[in-house]
């Protein structure tokens, strides 16, 4: 295990990892924003500019093809130039997209500055899970990075409040601009982030590493144990790797099976939560209601995520992944049989609770299954590979819809998104690896 490595590995969670995470998470927390609002936004708009449900999914759908291009040049560009340099780039490039979605005056604009928004939001994710992941030691890195994730719960309860309070009083565009102007503030702020002194390590900057890492141990009280710097730097560097390497024997299996549960989980997320409010209008409740609804089930995803963070570190990733995905496939189908205020929240709440628990452990479990050289680009890769879920998504949850009419397309939603869940849970169960306690260091070929 290498000197950098070692002594973050010997560290408690430090008051400068907390820094991180937060200034990291705030970020975080308006990309959740950005989403919830779209979900708002589909059925303002759809009444304003009179859209059909194929209409509304491409809307949907149109901030996912950026995501997926982002999150997949961003995590090359994260191996290449830096974990801090990715996450305050793109979210410079989400918050202006999303603010300018504000005034599009119409359709087809207002989908070109969904996809510059999804852009931003993609790159984001993968590359700020990653430095997360490296800055934390084995013992606290699943629990940190699912910390992380539960930012966006608070971006996704936000985003419901504007939709429940301003939206039908404003109109839609209010969303765009309140979620778009903070978060420039938002990467502002990040400028005061370090860089992954793991990733720095790799690159040959054992000084600049060094430097953040003796920070973090003088903030913990633990002596130093340094490695000569001289003797470092004359360690070779080692190239980024290309996706055809990902796919090399090396990684085959860890990468089919990230693909797949990125595939899956976005596709059954993407598919339900982006369509609830207009489901609820066609099952006859008002606007509005349907906009207190998810608002309501959007608190459930609080404890989905703390539960997760608490349980992953003490039962490991792997079970966290297949009870929560298999609890989202179960509540996805209750939800789809729900005929009363009473069984659509409740099966609402469970919906929320579970599938939010499970993304938190996928943006665990994600950047621990690769080493570092190659951490950024097989995160990054996943998550693009993930999108395709994101963007097919909503446009096929429009046409079944469409097809089946507003009483038996809710229902043959929900059962198609069902058995999207329970497959990915079937897959990590029999394919998935366990990282739990292991430093990134350890997580080697030899364990595949």
């Amino acid at each position: 295990m290498s000197s950098i490595s070692q002594r973050i590995e010997r560290l408690p969670v430090t008051p400068m990892l907390w820094r991180v995470l937060f200034l990291t998470g705030i970020g975080w927390l308006f990309d959740a924003m950005d989403q919830g609002m779209v979900a708002g936004v589909m059925a303002a708009i759809g009444k304003e500019w009179k859209l059909t449900p194929a209409d509304l999914g491409l809307l949907g759908s149109a901030s996912a093809v950026g995501m997926a291009i982002g999150a997949a040049v961003a995590g090359m560009a994260a191996d290449r130039w830096g974990r801090r340099t990715v996450i305050t780039f793109t979210l410079v490039l989400y918050g202006s997209a999303s603010a300018v979605s504000g005034i599009a005056p119409n359709f087809s604009l207002l989908l070109l500055f969904r996809f510059l928004t999804g852009l931003g939001l993609g790159g984001e994710l993968p590359a700020a899970s990653t430095l997360i992941s490296e800055f934390s030691p084995a013992k606290a890195r699943g629990r940190m990075v699912v910390l992380l994730e539960s930012f966006w719960a608070w971006g996704w309860i936000l985003a419901a409040l504007i939709a429940y309070l301003l939206i039908p009083v404003y109109g839609w565009r209010i969303g765009f601009f309140l979620g778009g102007v903070p978060a420039l503030y938002a990467a502002y702020l990040r400028k005061n982030i370090p860089e992954s002194p793991r990733y720095l390590e790799q690159k040959g900057r054992y000084q600049e590493a060094d430097e953040i890492v003796s920070k973090m141990e003088q903030q913990a009280g633990v002596k130093s144990n340094k490695v000569s710097v001289v003797n470092q730097l004359k360690e070779e560097k080692i190239s980024s790797i290309k996706l055809s390497d990902l796919w090399s024997k090396v990684y085959l299996r860890r990468t089919l099976v990230l693909w797949i549960l990125w595939l899956g989980i976005n596709f059954g997320y993407y598919g339900f939560v982006l369509w609830i409010p207009t489901l609820l209008v066609g099952k006859g409740f008002s606007l509005v209601r349907g906009f207190e609804f998810t608002l309501i089930m959007s608190i459930a995803q609080l404890p989905g995520y703390y539960s997760s963070a608490y349980l992953i570190e003490r039962v490991g990733r792997k079970v966290v992944l297949v009870v929560y995905l298999a609890g989202t496939a179960l509540s996805s189908y209750l939800f789809g049989q729900a005929t009363s205020v009473t069984t659509v929240l409740v099966f609402g709440c469970l919906l929320y609770f579970f599938s939010l628990g499970a993304w938190g452990a996928v943006y665990a479990y994600t950047p621990e299954v690769y080493p570092t050289r190659a951490r950024g680009s097989g995160v990054g890769w996943a998550a693009a590979v993930g999108r395709i879920g994101a963007i097919a998504a909503p446009y096929i949850v429009g046409l079944v819809y469409g097809i089946k009419g507003k009483e038996a397309g809710f229902t043959y939603v929900f059962v198609m998104l069902t058995l999207v869940f329970a497959v990915v849970a079937v897959v990590i169960a029999l394919l998935g690896i366990e990282t739990k306690g292991l430093t990134l260091d350890e997580i080697n070929i030899s364990e595949l």
